[in-house]
C-alpha cells in the first residue's frame, strides 16, 4: 500500500451517539454499562488496553496490557515490577489507560496515578492463573536484554522442573498496579467527524463534573 492510499483510508463512523443526558453520575458506572456493551458484542479481548507511561528520560511509552478488575477505586493490571513499565511508574504514577472498541466505535480514555495494589490481592490474582503463566511470571526477566531465545526456553524448562511437584508462589518482583482516575473520556465516533466526546473530571474524591469536548 502506497501512502498515497494509507491517507485515503478512512471510515464514517455511524453506530451510535452518546449525550449527557444518557451518561451515568458515575464514570464507573458509565464505564461499566459501556463494558457490557462490549461483552454482549463478543469483542475478543475487550479488556485489552494501553497503558501510557513516561520515566525519568521524560519520553512517553506505552504497551497493551489486560485488564483485570476495576471498580469505584480504579481500574487493575498486572506486571512484572522489574519491567520497564513498573520503573516508570515508580518514578511518576501518573498514566494513561486507553480502550479502543473499534466494533462499537468507541475509545474510553483514562487518565490517573498509579499505586500498587496490597500483596494479598496480588496473590490471590496470582493464584487463580493458569500454570504456564505462572511460570511464565518466573522465567521472564521482563523488559531486559537476553542472550536469545533459548535462554527464555532454558529457564522457562528450569522453573517448571523447580515447581513440578508442588505449587507455584508468586514471584516477589510480580504483582498488579491499581490506576485511580482522575479523568475519564467517553469517545463516541460520529459520522463527519463530528464525534461526541463526554469528559468526567473529579472535582473532589467521589463527585465528578461532565462537560462536552469538541470533536
Amino acid at each position: 500500500m502506497t501512502p498515497q492510499e494509507i491517507s485515503q483510508l478512512r471510515l464514517d463512523y455511524t453506530i451510535n451517539s452518546l449525550n449527557e443526558e444518557d451518561v451515568a453520575a458515575s464514570p464507573v458506572q458509565q464505564f461499566g454499562k459501556w463494558w457490557d456493551d462490549a461483552a454482549a458484542s463478543k469483542i475478543i479481548e475487550m479488556n485489552a488496553m494501553t497503558v501510557a507511561t513516561t520515566g525519568s528520560d521524560g519520553i512517553p511509552d506505552a504497551r497493551i496490557v489486560l485488564l483485570k478488575a476495576y471498580d469505584e477505586h480504579g481500574f487493575v493490571f498486572f506486571t512484572n515490577y522489574n519491567s520497564a513499565k513498573s520503573s516508570q511508574l515508580d518514578h511518576n504514577g501518573n498514566c494513561c489507560l486507553l480502550f479502543f472498541w473499534k466494533e462499537l466505535e468507541r475509545q474510553v480514555r483514562i487518565k490517573g496515578v498509579a499505586e500498587k495494589i496490597s500483596m494479598k490481592e496480588s496473590i490471590d490474582y496470582f493464584d487463580s492463573r493458569p500454570h504456564g503463566s505462572k511460570l511464565g511470571a518466573w522465567s521472564s526477566p521482563q523488559s531486559m536484554v537476553v542472550a536469545g531465545k533459548a535462554f527464555l526456553k532454558e529457564t522457562y524448562e528450569y522453573y517448571a522442573e523447580r515447581f513440578k511437584h508442588g505449587e507455584i508462589p508468586k514471584p516477589p518482583h510480580w504483582g498488579g498496579y491499581r490506576v485511580k482516575p482522575v479523568s475519564i473520556e467517553f469517545w463516541q465516533g460520529r459520522p463527519s467527524r463530528m464525534h461526541d466526546r463526554i469528559l468526567y473530571t473529579e472535582t473532589v474524591p467521589g463527585s465528578w463534573k461532565t462537560e462536552r469536548l469538541a470533536p
